[in-house]
Formats: C-alpha cells, sequence, structure tokens
C-alpha cells in the first residue's frame, strides 16, 4: 500500500471516528470536513492527509508559544513523576512557585491566585467572588463580549450564541452598549463622552448600591477586536471606584502577550480588582484557568470561609506546564516580540488595503488582529452582519473556504478574519500567511461596488 493511499485512510478513519463518536463544538453535526491533525510544530499543523497549515488564529488565540515545544513537555513529565493529582485542599510545590510568579507579573495588589480548569470557570468564580465580597447581585457587561460558553459566563457575555440558551439564561446580568468607532456615525471625537455617559445612566438606572462589579475583556476579541475609545477603561476605573463596583478584567484571550503587554489592561494604564486568565496561560498544553485577586479582596477570607472550589483547581501538571510557559515568555522575549510583530502586521495590512478595496479596517493590538471586509468603503455596508444568517454569509464562506484550501487555519466570523498568530512568528512566515489571506481576498473584492 502506498504512503499516499495510507495517509489518506488514516484521515478518513480519523474524521470519521471523530464525528461518529464525539460532537464538534459550535458547529452542524453533519456534511463538515475538518482538519484532521496529526502532529503540530511551530506555526504549523500537519493534517494526515500530508498537508501543511499555517495557523493564523493561534488555535483559539491560545498557542502563543507556539506548537510542539518539548521544554513544556519535559516540565510536565517531570512534574507528573514527582506527583500529578493531589487534592486542591493539599499543596504542591508548583502550586506555590506559580501563584508566586503570577504575583510578580500582576500590577498593584493583585498577589492572590485562584486556580480553576478553563476561562469559563475562571470568569464564573470571579462573578461569584464578586457577589460574595460586595454583598451585591448585578454584573454590568459588554453586549459585544464573549467570557465562555458555561451558563453564568455565556449570560455573562453579549455574544449571541447565548440567543439558544437564552431560556436558561442566568439572572442579573445587565449589559450595555459600546459603539465601535468604525461604524460610530457621530464621529470618534464624540465616541468617549458619549460611551461613559451612557454608562453612567445606566448604572443610575440599575442602582449602584445593588452591582457587584463591571466585567470587561483587557482587549475585546472574537466580537472583531473592537477597541475601546482612548481613555475610556481610565473612565470606567473612577466610575467604579465612586460607586464600590468590583472592576474585572477577563484576560482569558488578550493575556499573556497577546496584545505587546502582558495584559491588555496595561495598554490602558489602569490596574483591575481581579484579572480573570486561561489560555495563554498554559497555550493548550494543559487544561488551566485562574482568578488573580487582590489582596483587599482575599483579606476578607482570612478568618472567613471562601466558599468557592474545583476538584482540579491548582492541578500540579497544569501548574508545571504553566511555569514553563511563562519561563518561555521571558526567557523568548515573547511579549516584546508580539508588540514589534503587531507593528509590521500593521503595516503590511496598510499595504494590502491598497489592492483590496473589501478591506474596510483593520483593529489590532499586538498580534490580537481582525479584518472586517465591507462591500463598500464609502457607506461601510459589512459583507455580512453581526449575527448574519446563512444566507448572509455566501461571500465570506466561500473566502473562509479558499483561506482553507490553501492551507491555512484560522477565525473566520461574520465579515471578520481574525490574524492572531502564535507570538513566535517570523517576518516570513508572516508573509507566507498574508499572502493566502491577499489571495482569499480577491473573492471578496469582486463583491464590492
Amino acid at each position: 500500500m502506498s504512503d499516499t493511499l495510507k495517509h489518506k485512510i488514516n484521515r478518513q478513519e480519523v474524521i470519521d471516528n471523530a464525528l461518529d463518536y464525539t460532537i464538534m463544538s459550535w458547529s452542524k453535526q453533519k456534511g463538515i470536513d475538518p482538519f484532521a491533525i496529526e502532529r503540530a510544530e511551530g506555526v504549523y499543523l500537519y493534517d494526515y492527509s500530508g498537508q501543511k497549515i499555517i495557523d493564523f488564529s493561534s488555535g483559539l488565540m491560545n498557542s502563543n508559544i507556539g506548537y510542539g515545544d518539548q521544554r513544556v513537555t519535559a516540565a510536565v513529565v517531570k512534574q507528573m513523576q514527582e506527583v500529578a493529582f493531589i487534592s486542591p485542599s493539599c499543596v504542591s510545590k508548583v502550586r506555590g512557585d506559580l501563584g508566586k510568579k503570577l504575583a510578580e507579573i500582576c500590577p498593584g495588589d493583585l498577589n492572590r491566585a485562584f486556580f480553576t480548569v478553563c476561562g469559563a470557570t475562571s470568569n464564573e468564580n470571579a462573578i461569584k467572588l464578586a457577589r460574595l465580597y460586595t454583598g451585591r447581585h448585578k454584573i454590568f457587561t459588554r453586549y459585544q463580549s464573549y467570557h465562555g460558553a458555561t451558563i453564568g459566563a455565556i449570560s455573562a457575555g453579549g455574544d449571541p450564541r447565548k440567543i439558544p440558551v437564552d431560556a436558561q439564561q442566568a439572572p442579573n446580568f445587565v449589559h450595555f452598549d459600546l459603539p465601535n468607532a468604525y461604524r460610530y456615525e457621530y464621529g470618534e471625537e464624540n465616541l468617549l463622552k458619549d460611551s461613559v455617559a451612557s454608562l453612567e445612566r445606566q448604572i443610575e438606572y440599575e442602582g449602584p448600591n445593588t452591582i457587584a462589579a463591571i466585567l470587561l475583556e483587557g482587549e475585546s476579541g472574537t466580537s472583531g477586536c473592537l477597541q475601546y475609545p482612548n481613555g475610556y477603561l481610565k473612565k470606567v476605573r473612577e466610575i467604579c471606584n465612586k460607586h464600590g463596583i468590583l472592576l474585572i478584567m477577563d484576560e482569558v484571550m488578550s493575556g499573556f502577550g497577546r496584545t505587546g503587554k502582558w495584559f491588555g489592561f496595561q495598554n490602558h494604564d489602569i490596574i483591575p480588582d481581579m484579572i480573570v486568565m486561561a489560555k495563554g496561560l498554559t497555550c493548550g498544553y494543559l487544561p488551566l484557568g485562574c482568578v488573580m485577586i487582590s489582596e483587599k479582596i482575599a483579606s476578607k477570607y482570612d478568618d472567613n470561609v471562601l466558599p468557592l472550589g474545583l476538584t482540579y483547581s491548582a492541578h500540579a501538571v497544569s501548574c508545571a506546564a504553566a511555569m514553563e510557559v511563562i519561563r518561555i515568555y521571558e526567557e523568548d522575549n515573547l511579549i516584546e516580540r508580539a508588540a514589534e510583530m503587531g507593528k509590521y502586521l500593521e503595516s503590511r495590512i496598510e499595504d494590502m488595503k491598497k489592492i483590496h478595496p473589501s478591506i474596510g479596517d483593520f483593529r489590532n493590538t499586538g498580534l490580537l488582529g481582525c479584518l472586517e471586509l465591507v462591500k463598500n468603503r464609502e457607506t461601510k455596508e459589512p459583507m455580512a452582519p453581526f449575527n448574519a444568517k446563512p444566507d448572509q454569509m455566501e461571500v465570506m464562506n466561500k473566502v473562509a473556504a479558499k483561506i482553507k484550501g490553501l492551507g491555512m487555519y484560522t477565525f473566520v466570523r461574520w465579515g471578520y478574519i481574525f490574524i492572531a498568530p502564535p507570538l513566535i512568528i517570523t517576518k516570513e512566515e508572516m508573509e507566507e500567511g498574508l499572502a493566502i489571506i491577499s489571495e482569499a481576498l480577491k473573492i471578496a473584492d469582486e463583491a464590492t461596488y
């Protein structure tokens, strides 16, 4: 049997087993043809067919250090040889080491780590803790945001993925609007003033003394990398201070170098009361989440029982992976590299705008970027609208299929193409990926007028 035939058989068997015996996330279950990944290294995935695929969205914006870094493997194996799991009521050395390291990275008095298993469970526990600490019940969040898929976290987010489960939506989440500067009809110079005034009004309507926390992403992610008006987060911090409201920054996607800083909120010169982490904490090598909590909040539970807990909190092997990943960020200067490559990316997109009329806007911080495609630059008519229906996705589906067919994995949603490659990416690899996107954009260009 030839190697080619063997690859084809193996690939189809992998896909069939996955589709017949498992459930695919955020997808219909029939008629799909996912990449079947045999191995991964650096910024590349390798399909069982032998196809080499460049990853331009770092998995789900979490594989920041790239794939197959054997330094993480070695750290994980060493920890497993010592102790893998212990009850979270016991402590391991690596648990304390990781907590101490995160305290060094985090600003202010954010010195106490509560470990979870993922971003959603981190947000769930941050929400619980905010309510426990303040004695209040409402959580304010942005409409165009995403905080995870568990029932509390998906209710907290404003993403339309929550709509199908809305009958089971958790209560006491209040959403507010923060317009997108690209589409704000009253001009960017009025956006900050109007957005802050709108939020202040809504807080007054709801009653400041009922609001436990405002939960925001450090930098916007899957909603389209929608950037905050300059100075907005500082104003939110002031509002929180005024009313005794906690500020929780969700850094699940924007944390750990993704925006050219350790955390996205550091681009806005603020310090929150809690930081929610996951994704880049271990870069997907193992599941782990964390809520970093200020000493002010943590001290309440010095002599009071903290009613939070998970079986796999502070799992020793996951903590070991995180310790090594953080060491890699520092040793390989990946935070600085993200900022540098982000500037290079922005300059290249400016070049691409000259030849692709379908590029309406590019929003990017570090290496968390998103192209917004339009049918017309003057009217800004989107190539696909917010929460587009299937019949509104004809052009974008063709664009996405072309990207995939040319050997790229990336996140395409509505009229957005995300560009968030691993922080290790080189200029040559960036050019390779941009060439694929440029080719696919020709399809969108044909739909412009």
